[in-house]
């Protein structure tokens, strides 16, 4: 099955969702599309430290309440996978970017990241 395209409303709405996570001070370490092998779909990955203190459902709810509060309905809202900071995938991912400048809108593919292999990424954050 071809992949769907990450278009510009896609990155637009990941930017979004950037701007409200960073207002409501959840600080997400790692911001960014990406097209996983083990799905047929991009999803908006995140990761931050207020996330591993709270059970994975929690996570998901504050987030989505935080989005919400600012106007994103769940119509508009991406499809989301919130990852742990320790996580393989996570760790590589900033061991490799996380000293980098400025990782914004840098493309990613085609390669493995700790225990995952991103066939195609949209970068908004790794630090």
């Amino acid at each position: 099955m071809d992949k769907a395209a990450l278009i510009n409303i896609d990155i637009d709405r990941g930017a979004e969702v950037v701007d409200i996570l960073d207002r409501a001070k959840l600080r997400p370490k790692v911001v960014m599309w990406a097209h996983l092998s083990e799905y047929e779909d991009w999803r908006l990955v995140i990761a931050a430290r207020e996330f591993d203190a709270l059970e994975i459902r929690a996570a998901y709810r504050r987030i989505h309440d935080t989005l919400r509060a600012e106007g994103m309905t769940p119509g508009k809202t991406p499809e989301l996978m919130i990852f742990p900071m320790t996580d393989p995938f996570i760790k590589a991912l900033r061991r490799t970017f996380g000293k980098s400048k400025s990782v914004e809108g840098r493309r990613l593919g085609g390669q493995m990241f700790g225990d995952r292999f991103i066939e195609d990424g949209f970068v908004y954050r790794i630090s």
